[in-house]
């Protein structure tokens, strides 16, 4: 008897009305962990006014919530909302707390470019346990609650209400305080970006349905007006040969190069190169700095573009060059659709692949068999080969770097980082740098042997920076507006053959007087179709940082 009052009991159909305002205050307490986290660090806000505050703001974002949910609260419907919600929620607040992370737009673009092997780095039984705990019990207990069966009307009236009393909610408690509201939101604008799961509703939102202000129409040809300037002098006839290689995830407070206290360049110091100290990034994720980096219009033109454009691969390929990309990583953001490209990321090199990745160097083993198949023709004006690194990748640093190479011990294991102390996890970020350098000296080595048919040049940029802990922040992909210099500065080397000093009249000794001068990705489109000579109306000299130093 009991049994069965029990059972009728738990069937009761409940109303939409409760689980939306249940599904509501759930999301905005528990599925913004990371938001109170951050709120009870500011100095703003503490003791019994930041406790005020802190509750009126989970009213705030219940209520909007609560209207979200109101558009979407019909039989059907309700329940996946929820759990879409729920989960949002869930992955947003581990990795808000893991690693000092948002949830906007350009990190949503790098969920979906993500490839298998950099989401494998990414799993952890910590990840696992917030989603099982933020989503898949509030799951368990909403899927087999019973809805109340109203009629359309019925439930119209009833969304209807809900979507008022959320927006009463919402604007009236924002007037009650809107004094510290406003503030804090002018002081540390992060914080629009940890409103969980709105935050993630929106970046998905303005990825599928808000009408795009992403670049439309047809690709626009760029550069056809390119040629090869002819050069004369000693090197004249022996074709340049151009190595660019396209870093992952290095700062360049990192480098030893550039002042930091620790050997992390002990080969590359060795070379006659330069390493530019002053160097931003177009972006904060591969995704957003690729096919920045590769543009003619900068970063904030090729933010507010209408058109998308062909890019320096294509007008250097326009000019007569041969060009190639080699890929160790998840490919080249479009960069090289129309030029030949390689992928070197699953091969089964022993000496340079593991078990879940290859190592950097694999690219040098692929190289001259690639070149050899690209036009004779094309080769005998030039070349210009692009690297793509897999470099410091993260979460797994320790992944990136062979045992021969952890000369920074003990090291972070844990893809989580939770595990670790800052100072593993420094240790681990180290050792990928300390590897770079070692690929990288291994591509000037490469480049040395081709003296004798070609002549040679390397430059060296990475595609954006990393968060190591500073003020609780880890990996990368903050909004620009707010993302700390540790994302955003990047390291910058050249390396000229004495050949190409003489062919291209640019003196390294020159360049390296000007390392500290203050450059950007902005500069490389130009600064490499002038050190290859090409001319064309799309050049602009003021951003050539190699001009100011020809003949000298």
């Amino acid at each position: 008897m009991r049994l069965m009052f029990t059972q009728v009991h738990l069937r009761t159909p409940r109303s939409p009305a409760l689980i939306v305002l249940l599904a509501s205050v759930w999301l905005a307490v528990a599925g913004n962990l990371a938001l109170w986290q951050t709120l009870s660090r500011l100095p703003d806000i503490s003791g019994f006014k930041g406790l005020v505050f802190s509750a009126a703001f989970a009213l705030i974002i219940a209520g909007a919530i609560t209207v979200v949910l109101s558009l979407l609260a019909w039989r059907w419907t309700l329940k996946p909302a929820i759990s879409l919600l729920l989960l949002l929620a869930a992955f947003a607040t581990y990795y808000m707390l893991m690693y000092g992370i948002v949830v906007d737009t350009p990190m949503v673009i790098n969920v979906f470019q993500t490839d298998v092997r950099e989401a494998r780095d990414q799993l952890s039984w910590q990840l696992l346990l917030s989603v099982l705990v933020l989503a898949v019990l509030p799951m368990l207990w909403l899927w087999p609650q019973p809805l109340t069966r109203d009629t359309w009307r019925q439930q119209l009236v009833r969304n209807l209400v809900l979507f008022v009393g959320g927006l009463l909610v919402t604007v009236g408690t924002t007037q009650l305080v809107f004094q510290d509201f406003s503030s804090l939101m002018r002081n540390y604008t992060d914080l629009r970006y940890k409103i969980n799961p709105l935050n993630s509703v929106y970046a998905v939102l303005d990825l599928t349905v808000i009408p795009s202000e992403a670049p439309s129409g047809p690709l626009q040809s760029l550069g056809l007006d390119a040629h090869i300037v002819p050069r004369t002098g000693a090197a004249a006839q022996r074709p340049p040969l151009l190595v660019f290689v396209v870093g992952e995830t290095a700062r360049s407070q990192n480098f030893s190069l550039n002042g930091y206290n620790r050997l992390t360049n002990p080969k590359l110091a060795q070379e006659n190169i330069t390493s530019f100290t002053q160097v931003s990034a177009c972006g904060t994720s591969t995704a957003a700095s690729l096919p920045c980096m590769f543009s003619h219009l900068g970063r904030e033109a090729f933010n507010a573009r209408s058109q998308p454009f062909e890019n320096l691969l294509d007008v250097l390929q326009h000019a007569g060059y041969a060009v190639l990309w080699i890929d160790n990583q998840s490919g080249c953001k479009d960069q090289c659709a129309r030029i030949p490209n390689l992928n070197t990321s699953n091969l089964k090199v022993v000496e340079h692949c593991g078990s879940h990745e290859c190592r950097d160097t694999v690219m040098l083993t692929q190289i001259e068999s690639a070149m050899a198949q690209l036009p004779a023709e094309r080769r005998a004006r030039g070349t210009v080969v692009v690297m793509h690194q897999m470099g410091s990748h993260g979460p797994a640093y320790f992944q990136r770097t062979p045992a021969a190479f952890k000369k920074f011990t003990p090291e972070c294991t844990d893809t989580s980082l939770s595990q670790c102390d800052r100072q593993q996890i420094v240790n681990a970020y180290d050792n990928t740098i300390v590897f770079t350098d070692h690929f990288l000296s291994q591509v000037i080595a490469w480049l040395k042997r081709q003296e004798k048919t070609a002549t040679p040049a390397m430059l060296y940029v990475s595609d954006h920076g990393e968060s190591l802990g500073e003020k609780n922040m880890y990996l990368h992909g903050l909004p620009y507006s707010v993302a700390p210099p540790e994302q955003t500065q990047v390291p910058l080397i050249t390396w000229l053959s004495p050949g190409f000093e003489q062919l291209s009249r640019v003196s390294t000794r020159c360049l390296q007087s000007q390392r500290d001068k203050h450059l950007s990705h902005d500069h490389l489109f130009h600064s490499v179709l002038g050190l290859m000579a090409v001319q064309t109306t799309v050049y602009q000299r003021e951003r050539d940082f190699f001009a100011t130093c020809e003949g000298r």
